[in-house]
């Protein structure tokens, strides 16, 4: 199994940009689909992006598509989503998850490690 932690959160102004990383424990990292989801307050957590085991597929919400890009070095065990031209809507608590199977799921139901979550902000 894997245990994701994320870093890389923070305040940024609209326009700006950040980079998450998620860095995973145990040794078969290059096997799970890695997945970002975000919650904001009051708001159920919504699928953000997703990457195959190999890096060689993913998969964008429709409104984070263009802006922000999903990667991973198997080599150090870590996913990043770099974010770019952030919005206030941005804002909210990100987490990392992986999933040990095919496919890309936008449900986090179908995930099966998660992180605690980095906090983005982006004010106006």
């Amino acid at each position: 199994q894997v245990q994701p932690v994320e870093s890389g959160g923070g305040l940024v102004q609209a326009g700006g940009s950040l980079r998450l990383s998620c860095a995973a424990s145990g040794r078969t990292f290059n096997i799970y689909t890695m997945g970002w989801f975000r919650q904001a307050p009051g708001k159920e957590r919504e699928f953000v992006a997703a990457i195959s085991w190999g890096g060689g597929i993913t998969d964008y919400a429709g409104s984070v598509k263009g802006r922000f890009t999903i990667s991973r070095e198997n080599a150090k065990n870590t996913a990043y989503l770099q974010m770019n031209s952030l919005k206030p809507e941005d804002t909210a608590v990100y987490y990392c998850a992986a999933r040990l199977g095919s496919g890309l799921p936008i449900s986090y139901a179908e995930y099966d490690y998660w992180g605690q979550g980095t906090q983005v902000t982006v004010d106006s």
